[in-house]
C-alpha cells in the first residue's frame, strides 16, 4: 500500500478525531507554541505548515498572518479547503519535497516526515522557506504501511543543523519516543 493510499484511508471523512485533536496540543506544547484557551497565539506570524493535511494546527491559531499556507500532497474534499480559506489560510496540493516557498516567519512540521519519500529534502526546503522551524516527529519506529521512513534523532539533528530533544511520551493519545526542535536561523 502506498503512503498516499494509507493516509487517504486514514483521514476518511477529513475530520479530526478527538484523539488526533488532543495530539495537536501535545505537539504544540513541545513545539513551543503559546496556548491561549484552545488556540495557539502566533503573534502575527506568517506560517507554512508542511504536511498539515485536512486538519492543520493552523486552524487552531489566533493572530495568524494572512497568506499563511498549508502544504499536503493529498486531495481532500472541497469543504476542507473552504475552511482554510475562511480562516485566511492558503492551501496547496503538493509534496513537501517539491515546495519552493520563501519568506515565511515559521515552518511547522509535525508527525509528517515518516510518511514522505525524502525527509532530508523537506527539511532543506523548510530551512529555505522560513526563519524558524518548529518540528515534532516520532522517532525510531521501523517502516510499515504508510510510513516508509524510519526517522532518527541523528538524522533530524544533521538535517536541521541543531540539536533537538527526545522525550518518551505517554499523554493524550501520544505514546512513544518523540523528537522536537525549535530552530531559528
Amino acid at each position: 500500500m502506498s503512503n498516499y493510499t494509507f493516509e487517504s484511508n486514514y483521514w476518511g471523512d477529513c475530520c479530526n478525531t478527538f484523539d488526533e485533536d488532543q495530539k495537536h496540543y501535545v505537539y504544540a506544547k513541545h513545539m513551543g507554541l503559546k496556548q491561549v484557551g484552545y488556540s495557539f497565539d502566533v503573534a502575527g506570524a506568517r506560517i507554512i505548515d508542511i504536511g498539515g493535511g485536512p486538519t492543520s494546527m493552523l486552524l487552531k491559531t489566533i493572530n495568524l498572518a494572512a497568506r499563511s499556507l498549508v502544504i499536503d500532497p493529498l486531495m481532500y474534499p472541497m469543504w476542507t479547503y473552504d475552511r482554510y480559506s475562511t480562516k485566511g489560510i492558503d492551501s496547496t496540493i503538493c509534496r513537501g519535497e517539491d515546495i519552493y516557498e520563501e519568506g515565511y516567519d515559521e515552518c511547522w512540521i509535525y508527525n509528517c516526515l515518516q510518511h514522505t519519500d525524502d525527509p532530508d529534502l523537506i527539511i532543506k526546503n523548510a530551512l529555505r522557506a522560513a526563519k524558524t522551524i518548529r518540528l515534532f516527529e516520532w522517532v525510531d519506529i521501523p517502516p510499515h504501511d504508510g510510513h516508509p521512513q524510519m526517522i532518527t534523532k541523528k538524522m533530524l539533528d544533521d538535517s536541521i543543523g541543531s540539536e533537538g530533544r527526545l522525550v518518551d511520551l505517554a499523554e493524550a493519545g501520544c505514546f512513544g519516543k518523540a523528537y522536537y526542535n525549535i530552530h531559528t536561523q
